[in-house]
């Protein structure tokens, strides 16, 4: 007997893993089918999710950790045990905003924090405060251009104005004036590049790699209430990830998400994030960033608790929460290590024996324990080196010049 599940998704390379686990039968294979139902805002999603339309969905890691304080609409307690992906996203700006930075397009990449500094210069010869697209509040892309602006001296709440729109309405709207730049999951910040409205300023690899992006959220009841259905998901998932992030699989994955069901943009242009060739000035030759976007190698799917409660330590630096250890114990209970552990235990997926761990201390690959197989995990730095503790989140926010 085959098990329906509706899962929502937005139409973004990130969705692949979903995508795959459909359309290559690996949902099958666990008795699943899934209904992917396309969504266009993540408001929508979120609501969608919440209250029981869908069993499941894409989600913003940091929306999922924030409907759960209580800080988005109706509050509901959500559960994330499994990661669709890291990194994936791209600040672009508008081509006459850009002349004002680094001219060689791949030096401003490598470069994250110079880049911030120029791009703060840049904000006062521009012909208004600029307005930056951002699809959520709380979104990964969001907090992390937060970061990034902060460290040159930029306040993101007074010297920027941060607009919030789809991710796949961002390309008109640069088209018609409305903003002058966006950061948001590809392939949209490609699309504008590809139009000659924009040029790549800074990718999210290079703000903080191995960046925690989308998650697969469940109503935590539901999650409860179903574990053997949520562990054949998370199995066919696991499996999808695998063959998603096999570069012989990536021509064929980008023309499944060009589908007009899914992404609806031409496999060109999807395929550049999956195989890690940005294009940052239209007509130039691609940039490789061969680690843009990974949905499987190096734990990527392990949900860390300590990568909710850095998104949680955002949220305190930006007043979006007040700090205290009840909020601490739900941002951090969002993500769920026991739940992708149960599911997994008999595959052959490696995962860490650890829950927790310090973020951004990695320069260089690091073999770490695992409870099946061996494990390396892939280099996770923030452009600047500062490190997270999870267990001195008060030490990790002193280190930050006040905001307010």
């Amino acid at each position: 007997m085959t098990t329906p599940l509706k899962i929502a998704f937005l139409p973004l390379t990130d969705a692949a893993v979903l995508v795959a686990a459909q359309e290559r039968g690996f949902a099958e294979e666990e008795g699943l089918r899934l209904d992917l139902i396309r969504t266009t805002s993540w408001a929508t999603l979120r609501d969608r999710l919440v209250y029981g339309q869908v069993h499941a969905a894409q989600m913003l890691a940091p929306l999922a950790v924030a409907v759960t304080l209580g800080l988005s609409q109706q509050p509901a307690a959500l559960a994330a045990p499994y990661k669709l992906g890291v990194n994936g996203n791209m600040l672009v700006m508008a081509s006459d905003f850009a002349k004002a930075l680094e001219p060689d397009v791949a030096a401003r990449l490598a470069d994250p924090l110079g880049t911030a500094h120029d791009f703060a210069a840049a904000i006062g010869l521009w012909r208004r405060k600029p307005i930056i697209g951002v699809v959520h509040r709380f979104s990964s892309h969001s907090l992390m251009l937060r970061y990034w602006l902060a460290s040159a001296g930029v306040d993101p709440d007074k010297d920027v104005v941060l607009r919030v729109l789809p991710p796949s309405l961002t390309v008109e709207a640069m088209r018609a004036g409305e903003i002058d730049g966006f950061i948001a999951g590809e392939p949209w910040g490609s699309a504008a590049v590809e139009a000659g409205l924009a040029e790549t300023v800074a990718i999210g690899e290079r703000i903080w790699r191995r960046g925690v992006e989308k998650v697969l959220a469940f109503r935590e009841s539901w999650l409860e209430e179903n574990p053997e259905t949520v562990d054949r998901l998370l199995r066919a998932l696991a499996r999808a990830a695998a063959w998603c992030d096999d570069p012989a699989h990536h021509g064929a994955l980008a023309d499944l998400l060009a589908d007009p069901r899914y992404v609806d943009q031409p496999a060109e242009l999807i395929g550049r994030a999956l195989n890690g060739q940005i294009v940052a000035r239209a007509g130039e030759a691609p940039i490789a960033n061969p680690d843009f976007m990974l949905f499987s190698r190096e734990a990527t799917s392990f949900p860390w608790r300590s990568q909710a409660l850095w998104i949680y330590s955002q949220l305190v630096r930006w007043g979006m929460v007040e700090h205290d250890a009840a909020s601490v114990a739900k941002a951090g209970g969002v993500f769920r290590p026991d739940v992708y552990r149960r599911a997994l235990a008999d595959s052959d997926v490696a995962m860490p024996g650890a829950s927790m761990k310090l973020e951004g201390a990695m320069d260089l690959p690091l073999a770490v324990g695992s409870r099946r197989g061996e494990l390396t995990l892939g280099p996770d730095r923030f452009f600047d080196g500062r490190v997270f503790d999870p267990d001195r989140i008060e030490d990790y926010l002193a280190g930050f010049a006040p905001t307010r």
